[in-house]
């Protein structure tokens, strides 16, 4: 590029970001955020965007300025305006940098990071049935075999030794096996020998470490990490989970050769009742579903997990008033049925509670304004303004959810009726909201209402210093550390 020709980009780039500034100039913000992406990728780097965030909010109010051309909300009843069930308000290119690489096939999309509609449509469609709550009700009897081997690994390392341990990490192992199971019909290992088999959680962690930052600014992503350049260098967290997800497909299409032929069996009866079996037949059933899709779909899968409640741990007179709701309810101890435990008050309260309060995504969930522009809670945002609510900040919005709105308090969810839960549950984003809300939502309630009951029932359970808690927010929130003792009830 002359001389001539740089100078021209260089008006045309200013007179772009005077069009950015000019058009979201009344909405307020710190000064830097209307100039550069550069501070809100800064805060991330800081491990406490999350917080940030809020205290932006408190300072600025309900709708603010955080990018030079994106807004955040605090406030749930800009809900339905951002996420509706329609399409229109597609998904910003904060979800591009999120797709694993390869060198071979570039960025793969799958359910979650999918910006094109059409592509959406495409590869949510076949799948979504699985994830109804009828369906993930079926796989109830698999999350107990998980529960039976928990049970197992806490009374022979802590409840018969009265080690300390921590807790945080073996939640973190049940849910990553209970996924593993559900997927592939076999546990991780992590459960079994008490620890980070093969290093999957940290690469996960890696993976959506490394992510963070650029989903802040987003045309850093070609640069430093979707390249080939990179990818022939490094061996990328994305890499070794796509590795581990074609090893298993791979092994699974060997062994469904070894039996018969694929058009036999899908004939026959499951010989497989796992999501990947389930997977392999959609896609093999549908020649207009691209051949990556099982690959996608096992990704999310893999990545899926869950956090921790650690508050009845911490709040002894919640966690009584539970156990007299759960002994009251006569249940089975070892594993209560979802059919006994669905519709028990408090119980649904608490781990609604712990949904609120600890969502494992803590930035706004981004999305782009139609052309003909929007008004957000009393302010117009014109067309291709990115917008979005960071779940950890509009699940503390004070107006909606009391005074104590960082505060662990179940009989939030216990007042003013029906209507008023039913409020609630729709002003919380932890799992999104609208057309793209997440599918594993069901998957998430059904673990937490099997294993909050069993352990509820089954253990005496005691925070060990109370103020010794890890947690460390990239864009999702790592595992919370929290340290225990354990006693097997008689």
């Amino acid at each position: 590029m002359n001389f001539r020709g740089l100078h021209a980009f260089d008006r045309a780039n200013a007179r772009q970001a005077f069009r950015t500034w000019w058009k979201l100039r009344h909405i307020p913000g710190p000064l830097c955020a209307k100039f550069t992406n550069l501070q809100r990728l800064l805060w991330v780097k800081t491990g406490r965007a999350h917080l940030i965030h809020e205290e932006v909010h408190r300072k600025y109010g309900e709708v603010v300025r955080i990018g030079p051309n994106m807004i955040s909300i605090s406030n749930p009843e800009a809900i339905p305006t951002i996420y509706p069930m329609r399409p229109g308000f597609p998904k910003g290119d904060f979800y591009a940098t999120l797709r694993p690489y390869t060198r071979d096939s570039g960025s793969l999309m799958g359910v979650f990071n999918t910006q094109d509609e059409q592509i959406h449509k495409l590869i949510k469609n076949p799948i979504a049935p699985l994830f109804s709550l009828s369906n993930v009700v079926s796989f109830e009897g698999l999350v107990e075999e998980v529960l039976e081997c928990l049970e197992k690994q806490l009374d022979k390392r802590f409840s018969e030794t009265g080690a300390t341990f921590n807790f945080g990490d073996w939640l973190q192992y049940f849910a990553f096996d209970v996924m593993g199971t559900l997927s592939f019909s076999k546990r991780y290992g992590f459960l079994d020998e008490g620890r980070d088999v093969g290093g999957m959680l940290a690469t996960i962690f890696d993976f959506m470490k490394a992510h963070s930052a650029l989903t802040q600014m987003t045309w850093l992503d070609p640069i430093i990490n979707k390249n080939r350049i990179v990818h022939g260098l490094f061996q990328t967290p994305g890499m070794s989970i796509l590795q581990f997800v074609g090893k298993a497909i791979q092994e699974r299409l060997q062994t469904i050769e070894k039996k018969q032929d694929m058009e036999a069996h899908m004939k026959r009866e499951h010989p497989f009742s796992d999501f990947l079996s389930y997977y392999l037949e959609i896609q093999q059933s549908n020649d207009k579903i691209p051949s990556w899709a099982p690959t996608a779909w096992v990704f999310s899968n893999v990545i899926a997990g869950s956090d921790s409640a650690d508050n009845l741990l911490t709040h002894p007179e919640t966690l009584e008033k539970l156990r007299q709701e759960l002994l009251g309810a006569n249940l089975p101890r070892r594993y209560p049925k979802w059919g006994d435990v669905y519709g028990l008050a408090y119980l649904d309260a608490c781990i609604q509670e712990g949904v609120r309060l600890h969502p494992p995504f803590a930035l706004p969930f981004e999305r782009v304004v139609p052309a003909e522009g929007v008004t957000v809670l009393g302010k117009y945002l014109p067309g291709g303004t990115l917008v979005g609510g960071n779940p950890y900040v509009v699940n503390r919005h004070r107006e909606t959810f009391g005074d104590n709105p960082n505060s662990w308090d179940p009989e939030r969810w216990l007042v003013g009726g029906e209507k008023h839960k039913k409020q609630l549950e729709h002003s919380v984003l932890t799992f999104g909201a609208g057309r793209r809300v997440c599918l594993g939502k069901h998957i998430g309630m059904l673990e937490l209402k099997k294993l909050v009951p069993f352990l509820v029932l089954n253990y005496d359970m005691q925070v060990v210093d109370p103020e010794r808690f890890t947690v460390e927010n990239a864009w999702f929130f790592k595992q919370r550390g929290f340290y225990a003792k354990l006693k097997k009830q008689p």
